[in-house]
């Protein structure tokens, strides 16, 4: 009885073990296996910006500056612009409509990469009296 139960402890913490050591690094492998082998985790990013202004609609122009001005700088590596159409419902319950245009950047996370887009967001608010900019944050495999 002894000699059963010393060799069922034993693989017990040995099981016990091996679980606590895959779930530590289990995740990171996970990640790193998950691309293939021709691409590498990135950061995709999706900014909505709507087009009606408490100053009228923004100009194409002014949009564009916006872009040099805010983005281009924080990331520039490059982005995708796609123009669109937006509706939400207010807090009182009236649906908005309007033009919109979404920014899709993918990048390499760094340390300071939510600060660079939350100054973008800001800087876009407080141009053109924006009550927001949706966000929207994934990661996924990508290549060049």
């Amino acid at each position: 009885m002894f000699v059963w139960m010393r060799r069922n402890y034993l693989a017990e913490v040995a099981y016990a073990s091996l679980l606590v050591l895959i779930l530590q690094i289990g995740p990171a492998r996970a990640d790193m296996a998950a691309c293939p082998v021709h691409s590498k985790s990135m950061a995709r990013l999706e900014l909505f910006f709507g087009l009606g202004s408490g100053r009228g609609p923004v100009s194409p122009r002014a949009f564009a500056d916006f872009i040099a001005r805010e983005v281009t700088p924080r990331f520039p590596d490059g982005l995708s612009l796609f123009e669109g159409y937006g509706q939400w419902r207010d807090q009182s319950g009236r649906i908005s409509r309007e033009s919109a245009r979404m920014l899709l950047i993918w990048y390499e996370p760094g340390a300071d990469s939510d600060a660079k887009i939350e100054m973008i967001r800001e800087a876009y608010k407080r141009r053109f009296k924006q009550h927001s900019v949706m966000g929207v944050d994934e990661t996924s495999c990508g290549s060049c």
